[in-house]
Protein backbone atom coordinates (compact mmCIF):
# COMPACT_ATOMS: atom_id res chain seq x y z
CA UNK A 1 0.00 0.00 0.00
CA UNK A 2 2.57 2.22 0.94
CA UNK A 3 5.97 1.77 -0.32
CA UNK A 4 9.26 3.96 0.33
CA UNK A 5 12.46 3.65 -1.38
CA UNK A 6 16.31 5.03 -0.53
CA UNK A 7 13.84 8.56 0.46
CA UNK A 8 16.22 11.39 1.23
CA UNK A 9 15.28 14.96 2.09
CA UNK A 10 17.29 18.31 2.36
CA UNK A 11 15.98 21.76 3.22
CA UNK A 12 19.55 23.41 3.81
CA UNK A 13 22.72 21.68 3.29
CA UNK A 14 24.38 19.81 4.98
CA UNK A 15 21.75 18.59 7.18
CA UNK A 16 19.56 15.97 6.13
CA UNK A 17 15.79 15.91 7.41
CA UNK A 18 15.63 12.32 6.34
CA UNK A 19 18.02 10.20 5.18
CA UNK A 20 18.04 6.75 3.19
CA UNK A 21 14.67 5.66 4.66
CA UNK A 22 13.43 2.58 3.19
CA UNK A 23 10.30 0.45 4.84
CA UNK A 24 6.65 -0.86 3.61
CA UNK A 25 3.13 -0.68 4.91
CA UNK A 26 0.43 -3.13 3.71
CA UNK A 27 -2.78 -2.81 2.97
CA UNK A 28 -5.05 -2.86 6.46
CA UNK A 29 -1.84 -1.93 8.37
CA UNK A 30 -1.54 0.56 11.91
CA UNK A 31 1.90 1.80 12.02
CA UNK A 32 3.22 4.33 14.59
CA UNK A 33 6.35 6.35 13.68
CA UNK A 34 8.21 7.85 16.64
CA UNK A 35 11.29 9.60 17.58
CA UNK A 36 12.58 12.69 19.32
CA UNK A 37 11.38 16.18 18.02
CA UNK A 38 13.46 17.11 14.59
CA UNK A 39 13.63 13.19 13.92
CA UNK A 40 11.92 13.48 10.26
CA UNK A 41 8.14 11.93 11.13
CA UNK A 42 6.26 15.17 9.81
CA UNK A 43 8.62 15.57 6.93
CA UNK A 44 8.23 11.62 5.64
CA UNK A 45 4.35 12.16 6.42
CA UNK A 46 4.19 15.21 4.25
CA UNK A 47 5.97 13.44 1.75
CA UNK A 48 3.86 10.01 1.18
CA UNK A 49 1.11 12.73 1.03
CA UNK A 50 2.55 14.77 -1.74
CA UNK A 51 2.85 17.78 0.27
CA UNK A 52 6.48 18.00 0.28
CA UNK A 53 8.13 16.07 -2.54
CA UNK A 54 11.87 14.47 -1.49
CA UNK A 55 15.00 15.56 -2.61
CA UNK A 56 15.52 11.93 -3.95
CA UNK A 57 14.06 8.23 -3.55
CA UNK A 58 10.88 6.67 -5.01
CA UNK A 59 7.13 6.36 -3.31
CA UNK A 60 4.38 4.10 -4.53
CA UNK A 61 1.29 4.87 -2.56
CA UNK A 62 -1.52 1.77 -3.97
CA UNK A 63 0.48 0.95 -6.88
CA UNK A 64 1.33 4.51 -8.24
CA UNK A 65 4.36 5.73 -7.88
CA UNK A 66 4.24 9.62 -6.64
CA UNK A 67 6.84 11.57 -7.27
CA UNK A 68 6.17 11.35 -11.16
CA UNK A 69 2.61 12.26 -10.54
CA UNK A 70 2.02 15.59 -12.40
CA UNK A 71 0.55 18.42 -10.49
CA UNK A 72 -2.90 18.37 -11.87
CA UNK A 73 -3.77 14.59 -11.06
CA UNK A 74 -2.55 14.72 -7.11
CA UNK A 75 -6.12 14.95 -6.43
CA UNK A 76 -6.24 11.31 -7.37
CA UNK A 77 -3.79 10.72 -4.73
CA UNK A 78 -5.75 13.12 -2.61
CA UNK A 79 -8.57 11.15 -2.59
CA UNK A 80 -7.06 8.04 -1.23
CA UNK A 81 -5.17 9.46 1.62
CA UNK A 82 -6.46 11.59 4.57
CA UNK A 83 -4.49 13.63 6.41
CA UNK A 84 -5.07 14.41 10.27
CA UNK A 85 -2.69 17.19 10.68
CA UNK A 86 -0.81 18.21 14.02
CA UNK A 87 -2.89 21.61 14.34
CA UNK A 88 -5.88 20.28 13.02
CA UNK A 89 -6.01 23.25 10.28
CA UNK A 90 -9.55 23.93 10.72
CA UNK A 91 -10.97 27.35 9.19
CA UNK A 92 -12.47 29.63 12.21
CA UNK A 93 -14.89 31.36 9.69
CA UNK A 94 -16.31 27.91 8.43
CA UNK A 95 -18.77 26.18 10.32
CA UNK A 96 -18.20 22.02 11.23
CA UNK A 97 -20.18 21.33 7.97
CA UNK A 98 -18.08 23.18 5.77
CA UNK A 99 -14.99 22.37 7.10
CA UNK A 100 -15.30 18.39 7.02
CA UNK A 101 -16.76 18.88 3.23
CA UNK A 102 -13.55 20.91 2.11
CA UNK A 103 -12.00 17.85 0.15
CA UNK A 104 -15.38 16.91 -1.06
CA UNK A 105 -15.88 20.56 -2.18
CA UNK A 106 -12.50 20.15 -3.53
CA UNK A 107 -13.05 17.37 -6.18
CA UNK A 108 -16.89 18.85 -7.19
CA UNK A 109 -18.62 16.20 -5.36
CA UNK A 110 -22.28 16.49 -5.69
CA UNK A 111 -24.21 18.35 -3.15
CA UNK A 112 -26.35 15.53 -1.87
CA UNK A 113 -23.14 13.26 -1.59
CA UNK A 114 -21.36 16.21 0.51
CA UNK A 115 -23.91 16.29 2.98
CA UNK A 116 -24.17 12.14 2.95
CA UNK A 117 -20.77 12.08 3.99
CA UNK A 118 -20.29 14.55 6.27
CA UNK A 119 -22.89 13.50 8.23
CA UNK A 120 -21.55 9.92 8.14
CA UNK A 121 -18.22 10.99 9.18
CA UNK A 122 -19.14 13.36 12.03
CA UNK A 123 -21.11 10.80 13.27
CA UNK A 124 -18.25 8.46 13.23
CA UNK A 125 -16.41 11.07 15.95
CA UNK A 126 -19.87 11.71 17.71
CA UNK A 127 -20.45 15.08 16.75
CA UNK A 128 -23.33 15.44 13.97
CA UNK A 129 -25.02 17.77 16.65
CA UNK A 130 -22.44 20.27 15.99
CA UNK A 131 -22.53 20.21 12.40
CA UNK A 132 -23.92 24.40 12.44
CA UNK A 133 -21.64 24.92 15.50
CA UNK A 134 -18.02 26.81 14.38
CA UNK A 135 -14.36 25.53 15.72
CA UNK A 136 -13.53 28.05 17.69
CA UNK A 137 -16.47 27.13 20.15
CA UNK A 138 -15.81 23.37 20.30
CA UNK A 139 -13.04 22.00 23.00
CA UNK A 140 -9.96 20.40 21.52
CA UNK A 141 -10.63 17.47 22.02
CA UNK A 142 -13.57 18.18 19.79
CA UNK A 143 -11.36 19.89 17.33
CA UNK A 144 -9.36 17.31 16.77
CA UNK A 145 -12.20 14.76 16.00
CA UNK A 146 -13.83 17.48 13.56
CA UNK A 147 -10.07 17.32 12.08
CA UNK A 148 -10.26 13.11 11.92
CA UNK A 149 -14.16 13.31 10.13
CA UNK A 150 -12.37 15.79 7.50
CA UNK A 151 -9.85 13.27 7.09
CA UNK A 152 -11.95 10.14 6.24
CA UNK A 153 -15.00 12.07 4.95
CA UNK A 154 -13.34 10.92 1.24
CA UNK A 155 -13.29 7.17 2.83
CA UNK A 156 -9.61 7.03 2.14
CA UNK A 157 -7.42 3.73 1.62
CA UNK A 158 -5.15 5.48 4.13
CA UNK A 159 -5.08 7.86 6.84
CA UNK A 160 -2.25 9.80 7.91
CA UNK A 161 -1.65 11.58 11.33
CA UNK A 162 0.59 13.98 12.74
CA UNK A 163 0.11 13.97 16.73
CA UNK A 164 -3.24 13.42 16.69
CA UNK A 165 -2.74 13.59 20.53
CA UNK A 166 -0.25 16.19 20.94
CA UNK A 167 -2.29 18.66 22.71
CA UNK A 168 -4.79 16.05 24.65
CA UNK A 169 -5.17 14.49 27.95
CA UNK A 170 -4.38 10.58 28.38
CA UNK A 171 -8.20 10.07 28.35
CA UNK A 172 -8.82 11.84 25.35
CA UNK A 173 -5.33 10.31 23.93
CA UNK A 174 -7.04 7.19 24.36
CA UNK A 175 -10.66 8.17 22.97
CA UNK A 176 -8.97 9.20 19.91
CA UNK A 177 -6.54 6.38 19.20
CA UNK A 178 -9.64 4.13 19.23
CA UNK A 179 -10.96 5.93 16.79
CA UNK A 180 -7.79 4.97 14.27
CA UNK A 181 -8.06 1.29 15.50
CA UNK A 182 -11.06 1.22 14.41
CA UNK A 183 -10.70 2.53 10.97
CA UNK A 184 -8.19 -0.32 10.97
CA UNK A 185 -9.94 -2.85 11.38
CA UNK A 186 -11.92 -1.86 8.66
CA UNK A 187 -8.89 -2.56 6.17
CA UNK A 188 -8.07 1.42 6.63
CA UNK A 189 -3.81 1.93 6.13
CA UNK A 190 -3.11 3.75 9.24
CA UNK A 191 0.17 5.38 9.68
CA UNK A 192 0.47 7.81 13.09
CA UNK A 193 3.59 10.14 13.62
CA UNK A 194 3.76 10.46 17.53
CA UNK A 195 6.16 10.92 20.40
CA UNK A 196 4.09 9.48 23.00
CA UNK A 197 5.42 6.02 23.23
CA UNK A 198 2.84 4.68 26.55
CA UNK A 199 0.69 5.17 23.54
CA UNK A 200 2.86 2.97 21.41
CA UNK A 201 3.02 0.31 24.54
CA UNK A 202 -1.31 0.52 24.76
CA UNK A 203 -2.29 -0.46 21.72
CA UNK A 204 1.18 -2.87 20.26
CA UNK A 205 1.39 -1.87 16.94
CA UNK A 206 3.97 -2.33 14.98
CA UNK A 207 6.65 0.58 15.06
CA UNK A 208 8.93 2.59 13.04
CA UNK A 209 11.85 4.39 14.95
CA UNK A 210 13.33 7.39 13.27
CA UNK A 211 16.36 9.51 14.96
CA UNK A 212 17.95 12.54 12.98
CA UNK A 213 15.96 11.61 9.54
CA UNK A 214 17.39 7.90 9.92
CA UNK A 215 15.37 5.07 10.37
CA UNK A 216 17.24 3.80 13.27
CA UNK A 217 15.00 0.14 14.07
CA UNK A 218 11.51 -1.18 13.89
CA UNK A 219 9.15 -3.56 16.48
CA UNK A 220 6.38 -5.51 15.00
CA UNK A 221 3.87 -6.90 17.39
Amino acid sequence: MIELYHIYKQYQPPAWALYDITFQISKGEFVFITGPSGAGKTTLLKIIFRELLPTRGQIIVNGRNTLIMPNHKIYLLRRIVGFVFQDFKLLPQKTVFDNVALPLIVIGAPFKLIKKRVFNALKVVGLHHKMKAYPLSLSGGEQQRIAIARAIVNEPLILLADEPTGNLDPDLSFEIMNFFKEFSLQGTTVVIATHDRELIKRFGKRVIFLDRGKLIGEEKN
